[in-house]
């Protein structure tokens, strides 16, 4: 009979580089799992009681409205009937938003772009750190600013805008009154979403690969083809994502825009005209002078807000998830 000899394992393969062996089971291991996994729970159960509360209280108020809720451009859920609609709201919320973006999103991609491809290190740094301060500034230092400065310096840019612009309707001024219309109201907010869209879109700009740089530069590029050929197309998705969750605060912000607008329940297509209203402002004036069905009435339009600020942010997430220099895939 011929004998066997057993065959010899092979050792296990080190492990790679820069990588430790995988988990046992230790007790630390375990408890950071639960931690972090019940605070992402912890965060969807808040997420959804404030959805379901919105959404109860909403309903109370809607039921009982005796106009259409979305296309009323009255508030009066005192009055008897009570009537409300956010229709004005609405309007004046995009409105305001949209003038801040247009203003806020060039000025915020050149002030990134030179900090990070024109500035020298000395001025880059100091300047970044202050256009990062503007962003710890108070919501009602904004206003409060907006109230007694940019309001009686703008009544100039407005006559100015009407002169040469009314033809556009939009820069029509049909009212005298002083600037407190939803286009300060956009420019005020296109001051404090400046730092944000800021931020972002120069740590994009920043991990732009060094090598497409100089191979541009290399090939005889200038800088201003550098930008346009290497780094905007690679930092487009983090602008466009940074630009959203700038807007995503214009949308919400309420105190700064509470002491600048003269509110009105008019729609207007003349934004130099005084007037209009916010979703965040009507809440803000007219909370503690309501009962409890105009409390309720006021959730309701809160809730309009809460749904178009989370569309707002998905879609940036979405935008972001495109590319796995931003995501966190690589990691």
């Amino acid at each position: 009979m011929a004998s066997t000899t057993p065959i010899d394992t092979p050792p296990a393969p080190p492990a790679a580089p820069g990588r430790r062996a995988p988990s046992t089971g230790r007790a630390g291991d375990k408890i950071f799992l639960g931690l972090s996994r019940g605070s992402g729970i912890l965060l969807l159960v808040i997420m959804a009681s404030i959805a379901v509360f919105l959404t109860y209280r909403a309903t109370l108020a809607v039921s009982k409205d005796e106009g259409n809720f979305f296309t009323a451009f009255d508030w009066n859920p005192a009055g008897d009937p009570p009537v409300f609609g956010i229709a004005v709201l609405l309007f004046g919320t995009i409105a305001s938003s949209i003038v801040a973006m247009v203003i806020a999103v060039p000025v915020a991609v050149g002030i990134a772009l030179f900090i990070s491809h024109y500035a020298p290190r000395r001025l880059a740094a100091p300047l970044g750190y202050v256009i990062d301060l503007l962003a710890a500034v108070p919501s009602i230092v904004y206003g409060i600013w907006g109230a007694l400065f940019l309001v009686p310096y703008l009544e100039g840019l407005n006559l100015w805008l009407d002169e040469f612009f009314g033809w556009t309707y939009v820069f029509d001024k049909t009212e005298v009154g002083v600037a407190r219309s939803l286009f300060t109201v956009g420019i005020l907010l296109a001051i404090m979403i400046l730092p944000i869209v800021t931020s972002v879109s120069r740590e994009v700009f920043l991990q732009v690969p060094r090598m497409n740089e100089e191979a541009a530069l290399a090939l005889g590029a200038t800088r201003w083809e550098v930008i346009r050929l290497s780094v905007l197309p690679f930092g487009r998705s983090g602008v466009i994502s940074a630009s959203m969750l700038g807007l995503g605060r214009a949308l919400g912000e309420t105190m700064a825009v509470a002491t600048v607008l003269s509110p009105s329940f008019v729609i207007s297509g003349h934004l130099l005209n005084p007037g209009g209203g916010t979703f965040a402002q009507n809440i803000a004036a007219k909370f503690d002078e309501a009962d409890q069905f105009g409390r309720d009435a006021l959730i309701a339009s809160g809730l309009v807000l809460f749904v178009l600020t989370l569309l707002v942010n998905g879609a940036a997430r979405l935008i972001i998830a495109r590319r796995k220099e931003y995501s966190g895939a690589n990691a």
